[in-house]
């Protein structure tokens, strides 16, 4: 299977700047710092080219929150569901729920802002964008909108844009005022009805577990450690039931879930056991192992080595 690579925020800006046709620097909002968080908008027209031509947006695997205003035919695809998109909609966006956003034939426009979880969590309110329902893994956060909400929608980016290029001093705070104003309203309507989709859902369902699955790779420090460690976990984040993930997994790969999960697991310890100074509690901990000796025991069952011996 390919893997499916995640889009960070500076890879993000190095593909706009190709095909914007600008330097990073051009793209990036004036005054921002790390003490901010990151924030930015853009005009979806003005992508929509290289749209066309790969036949995805180059940014839809990411790293950040996504908020997005698009106007015309397309179709975003979660897990086994697809969602026809006619005219107007919103959708939200997270680094813990991976879709594909997919243009149709027609005219295209709207507009994206994309934002850290600093940027929301060092306003005053101290708001973990994970904590509120839009975000939440399971959900459906696309909303089919009529022209006059989408009219609406529209205003509060074009003050996002305004208010970005001013000299105002706490144009941020105003900023995230009006992303939690996007949030809210997103909140407030109703998901549009997603139907199962029969042809590909299964290679579909599989592309987003390896997705998820990668996502979680490589293990940077040993205080970082895997969110996803179950079959239920991949299935809960894909709102899948954990009986139709095995299923589709054993049909499209020959393997279950826990052996695809444990393989994958498997490899990061050869990687940081060889690799790495860490210890093996350390380690164990890093790969979601609440006790090493549950950890040495798994290790030994797949490789027959202890991992004190395999390191050595």
């Amino acid at each position: 299977m390919k893997k499916i690579r995640q889009t960070s925020l500076d890879e993000f800006y190095q593909e706009a700047a190709v095909f914007l046709g600008k330097d990073i620097d051009q793209l990036l909002p004036p005054g921002i710092t790390k003490e901010i968080g990151h924030f930015n908008v853009f005009d979806i027209a003005a992508t929509i080219r290289e749209v066309k031509e790969k036949g995805v947006m180059p940014y839809n695997r990411r790293a950040y929150y996504k908020i997005s205003l698009i106007r015309g035919k397309n179709r975003a695809e979660y897990a086994d569901k697809v969602i026809e998109i006619d005219r107007n909609a919103l959708l939200f966006a997270t680094p813990k729920v991976p879709y594909h956003w997919l243009p149709q034939k027609g005219p295209q426009s709207g507009s994206f802002c994309v934002f850290t979880e600093d940027f929301l969590v060092k306003s005053k309110s101290g708001v973990e964008p994970d904590e509120l329902p839009i975000f939440q893994p399971g959900g459906l956060p696309v909303f089919q909108i009529s022209d006059s909400e989408a009219k609406a929608v529209s205003a509060i980016f074009r003050k996002m844009q305004e208010e970005i290029n001013s000299a105002y001093t706490f144009k941020y705070d105003l900023i995230r005022n009006y992303v939690m104003e996007l949030i809210h309203y997103g909140q407030k309507l109703q998901p549009i009805a997603a139907s199962a989709a029969a042809v590909n859902a299964s290679s579909r369902v599989t592309a987003l577990f390896i997705e998820l699955l990668e996502r979680q790779f490589p293990i940077e420090s040993p205080i970082q450690s895997l969110e996803l460690r179950t079959a239920k976990d991949y299935a809960d984040r894909l709102a899948v039931h954990v009986n139709h993930l095995n299923k589709v997994l054993k049909e499209t790969t020959g393997k279950t879930t826990t052996s695809i999960i444990s393989n994958r697991v498997l490899q990061e310890a050869k990687i940081l056991l060889r690799q790495t100074d860490w210890s093996v509690s350390e380690i164990a901990y890093s790969l979601g192992f609440e006790e090493v000796a549950h950890f040495s025991n798994f290790f030994k069952k797949q490789t027959t080595f202890a991992p004190v011996a395999f390191r050595s």
